[in-house]
């Protein structure tokens, strides 16, 4: 209570908080605005498919509406790791780009940008395409082809209006903006969650319902807790400075440590493999009452024992990558040879970069095993009958890691802006 009376003391920081939830509600009326010439009824009820609710649950149930925010910041997103993978050395000049500091971070920035504009143009076209297709035509009010480009544009123009949004709230609200606005459209379905919880449980009062209710709140509070306290672990590797005396300890001197977090890769593998498996399924819902339907639904269905081993290894798989993407061993090795430090018992070098790589990928095969857990708990938790949890009530997920990832870095920015306002004030 003192924290958050501190919180609303602080004027910027109130201001900076008023300013977020107005883009929140800028963001949620744009949800509801349907793009002209589409005739949205017909898609409710489509979005049993596991792309399909992922995509509409990360958009605020935009896609489901197919607003002008449909594809939410999805291209972004997408762009954001492609312009990443890029960055290793594959186009020379993003690499350069990334050692420029503050200056190539910005034009980074732009190409992501443009980038994620070209992807939602395409993007919006094979979704208007697809779901008139999969509704039997009757999606579209004109079957004209420069409806597709209409709505391309429409859509990809509501795309760059979330990323203006975002980077208002970058700049001059709280936390990241594209992370903020997930969290918006994830959070905005909470009520319509606490509604089927209470219809499951609460209608029809009975011991079986009543045990059942208790079990889904107190698995719910478990994940939770266990998510914030792995989300928060940390491996630290201790180093040391060439040019320090024995001395500096004496003075109140800090030791100095490398942070490795637990899931350095953060959402990335999740969201990665959650794509990748459930794209031919999406596919396959185009394609019902095929052969082609069956055998892409046997194979990447995570619901059976095939598709869910198999997202079980891309999640490690991609947990392993692109942790090793973020933090560089052969970087972290370079750097601390340049400052003139080192690890206590490594030589500088080679033997640095391939301990780093050790303990990084003894620190990521813990991470992996968490983020495969969570990832799979709603699955497992689906085979379990007498539970018989209702479809919005997600247990674990992609969600609950995005939430309570964004939730505690918003919660320290909050901190470290208090405490910046506690030491302007002892200066004064």
């Amino acid at each position: 209570m003192d924290a958050l009376k501190k919180t609303f003391q602080n004027a910027d920081l109130r201001k900076r908080i008023l300013f977020t939830l107005m883009i929140f509600v800028i963001y949620r009326f744009g949800v509801f605005i349907t793009v002209p010439g589409v005739n949205s009824a017909v898609l409710y009820g489509t979005m049993d498919t596991t792309m399909l609710g992922f995509m509409d649950a990360l958009s605020g149930g935009a896609l489901q509406q197919f607003s002008i925010f449909a594809m939410s910041i999805s291209p972004y997103i997408t762009a954001s790791i492609v312009i990443e993978l890029l960055k290793m050395d594959v186009i020379p000049v993003l690499s350069e780009w990334s050692k420029e500091g503050e200056t190539g971070k910005r034009k980074i920035q732009q190409v992501t940008r443009y980038m994620s504009l070209i992807l939602a143009f395409i993007q919006a076209i094979a979704m208007a395409v697809g779901f008139n297709f999969m509704v039997g035509g009757i999606l579209l009010q004109t079957q004209a082809w420069w409806i597709y480009l209409y709505i391309g544009l429409i859509m990809t123009a509501g795309t760059a209006i979330l990323l203006f949004l975002a980077d208002q709230i970058t700049a001059k609200g709280i936390g990241n903006g594209t992370s903020m606005l997930i969290i918006a459209g994830i959070m905005s379905r909470m009520p319509g969650m606490v509604g089927d919880i209470y219809d499951r449980y609460l209608t029809d009062i009975s011991v079986i319902n009543i045990i059942g209710l208790i079990t889904v709140v107190a698995l719910m509070i478990i994940t939770i807790i266990l998510v914030i306290y792995l989300q928060s672990a940390t491996r630290k590797l201790p180093i040391q400075y060439a040019n320090r005396h024995s001395s500096a300890q004496l003075s109140g001197q800090k030791d100095s440590f490398i942070p490795f977090k637990l899931n350095s890769a953060g959402v990335i593998p999740v969201i990665f493999a959650s794509s990748l498996v459930s794209l031919p399924l999406t596919v396959a819902n185009f394609m019902q009452g095929t052969r082609t339907a069956e055998v892409l639904d046997t194979i990447f269905n995570f619901h059976q024992p095939i598709g869910l081993v198999l997202y079980v290894i891309l999640i490690g798989a991609f947990t392993f990558f692109y942790a090793f993407v973020q933090v560089n061993p052969e970087k972290i090795a370079e750097n601390l040879k340049k400052q003139g430090s080192y690890i206590p018992g490594i030589r500088p070098g080679d033997d640095t970069e391939n301990y780093v790589s050790k303990i990084l990928g003894r620190v990521t095969f813990i991470g992996a095993i968490y983020l495969i857990f969570i990832a799979a708990l709603p699955i497992l938790l689906g085979f379990i009958p007498r539970l018989d949890i209702p479809p919005s009530v997600q247990i674990g997920g992609t969600g609950i890691l995005i939430v309570v990832g964004v939730a505690l870095e918003t919660a320290k920015q909050i901190a470290n802006k208090n405490q910046e306002k506690e030491y302007r004030g002892f200066i004064k």
